[in-house]
This record gives structure tokens, sequence and C-alpha cells, in this order.
């Protein structure tokens, strides 16, 4: 099965480490997925640059793929166990990931060709959809809408999951994170950094 087990993410390090981020030299593993974190350049927005992928099988060249529908795409193993970072995420771990796209069936496509994991279903949601596949611990969320027009799919930003929303929001504070809300998943809340945490990338919270 291919699995993300790594994302190298470019953004603010020290933003991240003030929301509780457990990071050593860079790297945080949670639950089984590392953020590889480096601070942007002078004049360079916070973006994801690409997924590890493991496992992935090699294409018709015999070699697996650099990119999937524009998504830059690197391949590795597994995290191999490290120090143990603290801060208030260090037993988060991640739920899902979020992809952009102006076409699911071009995107979609890609993931399941690259990776033989085939799509597990699609949301309508009015002009919003979204289609759904699973590499290895982490969901990927690719979402289409009218606002994406780019003839390539892009990295947007992934949620964690926390045992407890209520205290990691009250020990940060509605300066930095909104108060716990209904998700749309059936029993679960979630909550979202905002824009003033400074963290560059759209990233939320949510309940097991």
């Amino acid at each position: 099965m291919t699995a993300v087990v790594a994302l190298d993410v470019v953004a603010p390090g020290a933003a991240w480490r003030a929301v509780g981020l457990p990071l050593v030299d860079g790297t945080a593993v949670l639950g089984g997925i590392a953020v590889r974190l480096r601070d942007p350049a002078a004049g360079e927005r916070a973006h994801i640059a690409d997924w590890v992928l493991a496992d992935c099988p090699a294409g018709a060249d015999g070699a697996p793929p650099a990119s999937i529908d524009g998504l830059a795409t690197v391949h590795g193993l597994l995290p191999a166990p490290g120090a143990r970072g603290e801060g208030l995420l260090a037993g988060s771990r991640f739920d899902h990931l979020v992809v952009m796209t102006s076409s699911l069936e071009r995107t979609c496509g890609a993931i399941e060709a690259a990776t033989g994991e085939p799509l597990k279903r699609v949301r309508e949601a009015g002009p919003v959809r979204q289609g759904f596949h699973r590499l290895g611990g982490l969901i990927i969320e690719v979402v289409e809408t009218a606002q994406v027009t780019a003839p390539s799919a892009s990295f947007w930003g992934f949620v964690l999951i926390v045992d407890d929303l209520h205290e990691v929001c009250a020990t940060l504070g509605p300066d930095v994170i909104s108060l716990p809300k209904q998700a749309v998943q059936p029993g679960r809340l979630i909550a979202t950094f905002r824009q003033g945490a400074g963290l560059g990338l759209p990233t939320a919270l949510m309940t097991p």
C-alpha cells in the first residue's frame, strides 16, 4: 500500500513551535508521519513543498513519479524513531491533507494511477466536490471548486487530530484558534487556527 510518510513544509518554525508542534531539529513526527519544516526564504510564501511516499509503484518508465498532477512527489521510507519532541501538539496525529484542484476526475485519476490507491468516495456539497483517497494513515481530501482554475493540483493545508480539543483551544486562546464547533463528520468537533497565529498554512484541529 502506498503511504504518505512525510510532508516537507515551508513555514515559520517559530510560529509552529509557539502553538506546540513538537519539533526536534526541524522535524515533528505525528502518528508516524513526519512534518519536515524549514523557514521561508526572503520573499517566499509558506506552502507544502511536497509529500514523501513509501511503497509507491514504479511508472511505465520504471521509476516512481516525481509529480502527481502537479503535486511534487518524493519517495522515501517510514521515518525512523527519533527523539520525541515536546509541545501542546505532541500527542496529535494526522486526519487528512487537503489538495485543491480544478478537476476532481483529473486529480483523483492521477492519484489512483500513480499510487494504486482508489478513489473511496465523492461528496457533493453544492458548488464544491470532494474526493477521498487513503494513503497509509492519511486521508487525502481532493477538493474541486470553481475558484481553482489552474491546470494542475496544489497542496492546501491539513487537519490534525487531538484527544482534548477543548483543552488545546483554552490553552492557546481565541486569538490563536477558533472555538470548537461541529465538524462535517457527525459527532466530531473542529477548530481552525486563525491567520494571526502566523502558521502560514490553513490548519485545523479535530477530535478523534
